[in-house]
């Protein structure tokens, strides 16, 4: 059996597992990706997102994750909802969320994936990622040549736009290795930061996360967000699409065939009034397989007291 070989099934398998794109680099160090990450945690844009400091070394070195790692292999899986009709000046709900966790859907695909490359190749150690360890995703999409990174720090396809999730398979199996992405093709559009509502996009190319909604909606824990992001918030309750919204390279954006990614019906017809009626039972209950069990039931109270527009208007 060849490399060759070997990738071409890898590659087809993918594509049966319902993948929209694959593409595979050799496993390295990211000496470069790591003075990024340094520079840009020494200037605290992780806001209390610690766990971002933590593992620093695996994040730079997939032989740190994977002993003997030959290959990363990237995946990127559509979840693009299609032209929602949502209620006017209801809460708003970042598209990704909109459907079953897409860690447990993608994170049962990449075992599928490992467990198919292991009966028609053979032993193979490897581990598989999505969003849930020290793995700079986009770092290896660029070098697996499935895009560039925006302005808006989004992995960005020229035929599909940024409605991706990315998801990482370490391998210790040499294969053949696609051609890193060379060029980008945001050129001197400045639609994403024109439109972040926070100023959380700056022109030198790099996000602040400490300042993005998504931050305050998703990740912060803190009880109360803070005053100055008061009136910013654009109705957004869990995560923010605004900078992908405004994207041009999203014209290209086809709805997923992915059934598991299809629209919770709360999340396109609650208002406002229903956000509010919701017990935490009722929450737990209509969101259990959803994304936004992240917040918490606690955290999508605040979130939806914060954005509730003053009295009397």
């Amino acid at each position: 059996m060849t490399k060759n070989n070997h990738t071409k099934w890898i590659k087809e398998w993918t594509r049966d597992l319902g993948f929209d794109y694959c593409g595979i680099a050799k496993a390295q160090r990211l000496d470069e990706d790591a003075r990024r990450l340094e520079q840009w945690l020494n200037k605290g844009m992780h806001g209390s997102m610690h766990y971002m400091e933590k593992h620093f070394d695996l994040r730079i070195d997939p032989c740190k994750l994977v002993p003997g790692a030959k290959s990363v292999i990237t995946l990127l899986l559509n979840y693009f909802p299609g032209r929602e009709h949502l209620p006017a000046a209801a809460p708003r709900v970042a598209k990704y969320a909109y459907g079953q966790d897409y860690h447990e859907v993608i994170r049962s695909k990449l075992n599928e994936l490992l467990r198919q490359m292991r009966e028609g190749i053979g032993e193979i150690e490897g581990r598989g990622f999505v969003d849930s360890a020290p793995v700079l995703e986009r770092s290896w999409a660029v070098r697996s040549g499935l895009g560039w990174v925006g302005k808006n720090g989004n992995l960005l396809h020229k035929q599909a736009g940024s409605f991706f999730f990315i998801a990482t398979l370490i391998v210790d199996l040499e294969l053949d290795y696609d051609v890193p992405f060379a060029g980008d093709y945001c050129g001197s559009c400045r639609k994403c930061i024109d439109a972040c509502p926070t100023d959380a996009i700056s022109t030198e190319k790099v996000v602040d996360g400490s300042r993005c909604i998504s931050y305050f909606t998703i990740e912060l824990k803190d009880l109360l967000i803070p005053d100055a992001m008061k009136g910013k918030f654009q109705d957004w309750l869990f995560g923010c699409d605004t900078c992908q919204d405004v994207c041009p390279w999203n014209r290209f954006s086809k709805p997923s065939t992915e059934t598991a990614f299809s629209p919770i019906p709360a999340i396109l017809h609650f208002r406002t009034a229903e956000w509010e009626e919701l017990t935490e039972e009722s929450f737990k209950e209509i969101f259990r397989h959803s994304a936004l069990k992240r917040a918490r039931y606690a955290g999508i109270r605040r979130n939806l007291q914060f954005i509730a527009p003053p009295p009397g208007d």
